[in-house]
């Protein structure tokens, strides 16, 4: 198929590898500009279009996508395409640009809609404790991830998954679905379901407070969170009023002594405490990152602090 794709991170780099190795006649990637990353702000390119450019693919990186300008730039462009393939691109598509393409814009999406709809379903599926997800490609249309469900394939997110894991396989396995259906999309063999909206759950954009540990939650809500929230915003609590990043953590299957507060540290062993958590549940802390300093076990954190059994972490 003659196909335009619009995607930006690592999470998008599968599926447009396949698309290429499959056969498939790229006629341009639409993806965000270069933007400084890392503590030295070096301007870096989106992983979308180091492969797109490896491949010898017209690469465009618009800031804005909604206005006259743009739509003179990509209007015939999209209109030539059979389809446009967008994951992960960062942008709402104007309505123009999802009718141009015979098949109109597909998109492959990290949840199993109508749950997750938003910036960061995998994030959010781990940190509020499912026990499955997967991908859905869908017809797109002007609503954020409220188009019509083409096909759809779970996975098995596991105990030990993080948000970083699961997006690898997430990504594979939406660049199987996509090129398994295909076919059948360009032959108008495909009959899109709409979503439920009554079952529609969001997953809004990540932000740094979203970090801070809720000692409020049980332990194990805790670590769904951290797990979910790595490497970004991490899971963090405030102890002296200095932030203390838990690195290495996990439920300890004990209740906690009645009376005390959550956020309270119950016990400090030579390399882990423990902290007091909602309903009793208690958080066994064995890796740390204490503020402007390197990640550290909790034994070698010790060593230069003077925790004390009964000391309160903040969240």
């Amino acid at each position: 198929m003659r196909l335009i794709y619009l995607g930006t991170p690592q999470f998008a780099v599968p599926p447009l590898k396949s698309l290429i190795a499959a056969g498939h006649e790229i006629q341009a990637v639409i993806t965000q500009p270069d933007r400084p990353v890392g503590r030295k702000q070096i301007l870096t390119p989106p992983p979308v279009k180091v492969l797109a450019l490896a491949h010898g693919i017209q690469v465009y990186q618009p800031e804005k996508i909604r206005t006259p300008e743009a739509r003179a730039i990509f209007e015939p462009l999209f209109k030539s395409a059979e389809a446009a393939v967008v994951a992960a691109y960062g942008r709402i598509l104007p309505g123009w640009m999802l009718e141009a393409p015979r098949c109109g814009c597909l998109n492959i999406h990290s949840s199993l809609l109508p749950k997750y709809r938003g910036a960061a379903p995998i994030n959010w599926a781990i940190a509020r404790g499912e026990k499955v997800t997967g991908v859905t490609l869908m017809q797109m249309d002007e609503g954020m991830d409220t188009g019509a469900i083409i096909a759809q394939r779970s996975v098995t997110i596991g105990p030990e998954a993080t948000a970083e894991e699961l997006t690898l396989r997430l990504a594979d396995l939406g660049a199987e679905l996509l090129l398994e259906t295909l076919p059948a999309i360009a032959d108008g063999r495909v009959a899109p379901v709409a979503q439920d909206d009554a079952q529609a759950t969001l997953a809004p954009i990540l932000k740094r407070e979203d970090g801070a540990v809720d000692w409020e939650l049980t332990a194990e809500q805790i670590c769904h969170r951290r797990r979910g929230f790595t490497p970004f915003p991490g899971c963090h609590a405030f102890l002296g009023g200095q932030r203390l990043e838990l690195v290495t953590i996990s439920p300890t299957g004990n209740p906690s002594l009645p009376g005390v507060a959550p956020g309270t540290i119950t016990r400090i062993e030579r390399d882990s405490f423990t902290v007091r958590c909602g309903s009793g549940t208690e958080l066994l802390v064995m890796a740390v990152q204490p503020a402007g300093k390197r990640e550290m076990s909790v034994r070698d954190f010790l060593n230069g602090s003077k925790l004390q059994p009964g000391e309160r972490l903040q969240g």
